[in-house]
This record gives structure tokens, sequence and C-alpha cells, in this order.
């Protein structure tokens, strides 16, 4: 059976396989079939009319004159100004006369006598039949019917392939996901982490499979559920896990599907969406980025699009207004829920919001083995590394490292997914990729090398910084080099020592650039503009500045606090000075702690540069070999769990 089994699978993965053409070049095809088509029917209708028009021979009217004279026609049969003729010897020959004249006076002007004429039987008929009418009306209505067919042909391609639908603007665009669809059917087992998330969502299928439960004790299901998180944490994915649960209809549709550039349309979108929807109730209807429609009214924020706030104040009516809609809930995602309207927040509708925080280490393990069931890994595979590797990933970052370790692993012609691959993938995500033709001089070689080396080392000295788990001069993206810090363990707020450790990091390499070389090159750009923006963020926001005391003095643009809008850049002269001056200060005492560990540290910094320059990339053990080796002890998770509380 497995003989028989396999060429049937390998012709349908053939037939999935083939190569799609382009809708332009497709209807371009078309177009020159049917300007071909019209060009041959052109070229023969000689031709037809030809064949149709076959029979009798065609001679001048004297021969018929003389043929009577002479006594050898037996009939005449006149159709308008034909003449046919069938003689005795059951021969036919046609002819035509003038439209002025009559009969018998045309054949009177040839001789022919009235007695000659009143022995041939005449018969007088009127034009008409089939193959009149094909000769004389064919040449308007072939090219007609082409033409209007081809349009019709077009005008059907052009809306099954999302052209312009002049008449259906209005429709929905919703996609169905049928429960019946195995393929596509997605449940909770499929959905790895979010133990909150999934918890609060039960109930949601609860209702849909037994609503009686519910509706007997009082209890009203919520109608909106908004799932909120950053991107990449699994909100759509978790939305349609309730539907294939809950074994309903699953409507998915985005935000920025609704509104198009004719007034109207995208209320009438919404109506019919939550028509579609309720006609296969119970069901799902998911929005995806709802912030698209859902912005604040009235503040100028999303440019204060008329036809925006039209659609907004449909869905408001659709999912608490006059007809109730018990059987439809309505799931939304968004990573902006600051700047949605208060309408849509209020119960009624979107009374449910569900958080999806990023991942922990635990949560980012089973992920990971969530993406590898269809990858054949190493011996050597340990997913809980991975994970203690990849704090900060959302289970979009672990799919797309899975994959681009399966990736490397097939480009090397190999048949397993190793260990060395999956390491390599995390800094291929969070970096980008090798360039390897990115080549280094011997001067720029070094000063890399001193510069990562200035980075790791502070960063193993100072308390509150992360611990150095790779140390490399090989570019990646935009980096000539890179120092990777990494965790101990999962963070969920940070501490103003940390931050204040963090930027003494950042100006490692600075600081090593100009102590080495007395001078200071382009490559500490980014880290500087970093750490600047990491100090304001500390005196404005995090209200950090033992000078400024714990206010909050600037706000992300487009934030809206309690409906309204707060607007950046609102403080005055004398306070932004302040600011400027609290910023500086900061800074400069990081340079001055960093300075100090470098000069402290100076055999221990030209260690690790000499090694950067020979082998280009130090793991995390032989660092702290090196760091060993000079007095200088690393960093264990023990040390991080009993650091005090700031």
């Amino acid at each position: 059976m497995e003989t028989k089994e396999t060429p049937k699978k390998e012709k349908k993965d053939k037939k999935e396989k083939a190569p799609k053409i382009p809708e332009s070049q497709g209807i371009l095809t078309q177009l020159l079939i049917a300007l071909a088509v019209f060009l041959l029917i052109s070229a023969g209708y000689s031709t037809v009319k030809e064949y149709f028009a076959k029979g009798p021979e065609d001679v001048p009217l004297s021969q018929i004159a003389a043929d009577v004279r002479a006594g050898l026609v037996a009939e005449l049969t006149i159709s308008g100004n034909t003449i046919e003729g069938r003689y005795k010897d059951e021969s036919e020959k046609v002819s035509r006369k003038e439209s002025e004249a009559s009969f018998t006076e045309t054949l009177s002007n040839y001789g022919v006598s009235a007695e000659q004429l009143a022995g041939v039987k005449i018969i007088v008929t009127d034009q008409g039949g089939a193959r009149y009418w094909f000769l004389t009306l064919a040449p308007l209505l072939i090219p007609v019917l082409l033409l209007v067919g081809i349009m019709w042909y077009l005008s059907r391609q052009m809306r099954g392939g999302g052209g312009m639908q002049a008449f259906t603007f209005g429709r929905s665009l919703a996609r169905l996901v049928s429960p019946e669809d195995e393929q596509q059917k997605v449940t909770f087992k499929d959905v790895a982490g979010a133990r909150e998330a999934k918890a609060e969502l039960t109930e949601i299928v609860d209702f849909l499979k037994n609503p009686k439960k519910f509706i007997q004790i009082g209890a009203r299901i919520p109608k909106g559920v908004l799932l909120m998180g950053g991107p990449g944490t699994g909100k759509t994915l978790l939305a349609r896990a309730v539907a294939g649960e809950g074994g309903v209809p699953f409507y998915s549709i985005s935000g920025s599907e609704f509104v198009e550039m004719f007034v109207g349309v995208g209320a009438s979108r919404v109506r019919d969406t939550f028509q579609v929807a309720k006609k296969s109730a119970p069901a799902i209807l998911f929005i995806d980025e709802i912030d698209a429609i859902g912005r604040i009214r009235g503040t100028g924020v999303g440019g204060g699009n008329d036809e925006r706030e039209q659609t907004l104040n449909q869905i408001l009516v659709e999912m608490d207004g006059f007809e109730p809609n018990e059987s439809v809930i309505v799931m939304a995602a968004t990573n902006r829920p600051d700047v949605l309207d208060p309408a849509l927040l209020r119960p009624g509708r979107f009374d449910r919001r569900v958080m999806i925080d990023l991942p922990d280490r635990r949560d980012r393990e089973e992920i990971l083995t969530v993406h590898a069931r269809q990858k054949p890994l190493g011996p050597d595979v340990k997913l809980g590394v991975i994970a203690e590797r990849t704090p900060g990933f959302s289970g979009a970052d672990l799919a797309n490292l899975m994959n681009e370790a399966a990736i490397l692993a097939a480009r090397e012609d190999r048949k397993e997914v190793t260990q060395y691959d999956l390491i390599r993938s995390i800094e291929k995500v969070m970096l980008g990729p090798e360039r390897r033709s990115h080549v280094l001089n011997k001067k720029e070689k070094e000063i890399t090398a001193y510069h990562e080396a200035g980075h790791a080392l502070i960063a193993s000295v100072l308390k509150y910084a992360d611990p150095v788990h790779k140390v490399s001069i090989i570019s990646r993206g935009r980096a000539a080099g890179y120092t990777l810090k990494l965790p101990l363990d999962d963070r969920r707020m940070q501490s103003k020592l940390e931050f204040l450790d963090d930027i003494a990091v950042s100006l490692g390499g600075y600081i090593a650039e100009k102590m080495i070389y007395n001078d200071v090159t382009t490559g500490a750009s980014n880290d500087l503009q970093v750490l600047t923006a990491l100090a304001r963020d500390m005196v404005t926001k995090y209200g950090m500045s033992d000078k400024l005391g714990p206010m909050a003095y600037e706000a992300q643009p487009g934030r809206t606090l309690f409906g309204a809008g707060i607007e950046p850049g609102e403080l005055s002269q004398e306070v932004a000075s302040q600011v400027d001056a609290e910023v500086k200060a900061i800074v400069t005492e990081a340079h001055k702690r960093g300075l100090e560990v470098i000069t402290t540290h100076r055999k221990v910094l030209d260690a690790i540069a000499k090694a950067l320059v020979e082998v280009e990339t130090i793991e995390r053990e032989e660092f702290e070999k090196i760091l060993i080796a000079n007095g200088i002890v690393p960093k264990k998770k023990e040390d991080i769990e009993h650091q005090p509380l700031v």
C-alpha cells in the first residue's frame, strides 16, 4: 500500500506547487486571445459569406433574357432585385436587375416579348430567411457580441481576484474559518504559554458549548473580548483557538479593511459583517488591529477621518445598540489599548480585557516545543537552554528562531537541526545575519575588539549589569561587532541601579576607544543614542531624578489619558533646562564609573581584546575563563537573587 500511495502524494505535491500565473499577466493574455479571435472572425467573414452564398451560377441579366427568348427557361423566381432561373435541363442560374425598373419592363428592354414570357412560370417571393438575415446582421452583431462577452468575462475575473468591485463595496470582507476545516482548526493545545489568558478565555468556550448554564443563573457572557499585548504574542492565535475549542465559525477581518475612500462604505461593511456572523450564530467575529478604526474621537489622533468615525460609530451600535446580539461574540486585538475610544471599552461592549504578556522561560520552552514538532532535532538539542537565552522573545520571534535554524541546517545539507543551529539563529533574529563580506582592516579590527571588550568588561564588573554570554567582532546587521548580554532570570521591572549600570555599560566602548587610542570613532554613535534616551526616560518618565522628584514630565506621542490627548513637549523653558542638566549628570556619573572600571582592570581589557582579534568570537565559557584568570568572579544566578530590592 505504501508504494501505491507514494506516487499519488508526489503527484499531489507537484500539483500544489505548480507556478501561479500573476493576475495582471493572465488578464493581458486573455485580452490578446480575444483580439486574435476577433481578427480571425473579421478576416474569415468573407469566406463564411461565400460559403452561405453558394448556389446557382451567377450570370448577366442579358444571358437570362436570351435563354427566355430561346425557350430554355422553365421557371423564374423574383426576390427583390434577384432573379433566379430554373432551366428545363434542371440547371439553375441567378442574376440581378435594376431596383428602379420592374421585372417585365427589364426583360422587354432585352427583347423578350409577352408571348415568350408567357411560356415561363414566374414566382414572386419576399426577401427573408435565415441566410438573408445572417448575412445582413452578422457584420454588426458578431463584433458587438464578442466585445460584450469579453467585458463580462473580465469583470468576473476582476471581482474574483479582488479588483474593482463597483457593486460590492459595502459587502463584508470577513474571511471564514469553518469548524469542519481540520487543516485550519486551532485549539488551546496549539497555543503554548499564555496560561492566564487561556484561563480567561475558557469561560467564552464554555458559553459557546453550553450557554444554558450561564443563562439559567442570570449570568451574561461578555459581548466583546479585547486581547491586548505586544506584537507577536499570539493574540490572533488565541482568538482562533477559542473558535476551535467552541466548534463555532470564525470570521476574521482587519480594522483597516473597513475603511475605504468612499464615505459610508466602512459603516456598510460593519453592518454586513455582523449580519453574516448572525446568520451563522453562535459565532466569533474577530477584528484584528482594531485601533485602526477605534482610535479616540475628537482629539485629532488618527487624522480625524469622518469615514473612520462613522465606521467606529456603527461598530458601537452593532455591539450594544438597539438589537440584542447575544449569539455573536466579538473579539478584537490591539497592541495600543491606550489610544482606543472610551466608548469601546465601556461595559456592554469590550467589557472583558485579556492581557497577553511576553512568555517567561517556561512558556518559551513550551512554545519552542510546539514549533519543533515538524522539525527533526539532533540528540544535542536542549530547548531549555535556548529558552534561557531568549528573554524578551515573543512567540513569533521563537517561531522565526526555529525556522531560521531549520534553514541553516538545510543550507548545510544536514538532515537534523542541532543546538549550534539554534544558538546561531538567536543572534540572527536579534541582530541580523552575519556579514562575512564586511571585512575590517587590521586597524579597524583592533579598534572594534577594544570597543566590544570595554562593553564586556564593565558588564562583568558592575553589580547590577546583565552577565555577558558572547562577544564578537563579526559584523551582524548594522553593527561591526556586538556584546550579547542576557539576564540570568526573567524580569518584569527594572530598578534605577540597573538602569545606571546599563548606561555605564553602553559607554564602555566609547571609554575604551578614548583610553587606548586617545580618539573616538563613529562606532559608538548608536550606543550614545541609546544611553541618552534611557537617561532622559529615567528623568521624564520614571521619576528617578533626585532633583526633579517623582514626576512625569513627558508622555509618548499620541498617548491618551482618561479620553483626553496628552501632547508631548509641554515643559517650560526652566524645567527643560533642569531635565537636560539631570540627563547630563546621569551620563557623566556613568562615564566616571565606567572609566574607573576600565582603568582598574586594564589588563583584563587587553586580554579580551587580544582574544577577539585572534578568534573573532568568544563564547561565555571562554570569556569567564579570562575573567577568572585575572581575578574577576563571574556572576551567578544566586548573586542576582540575593541582591537587595531598590
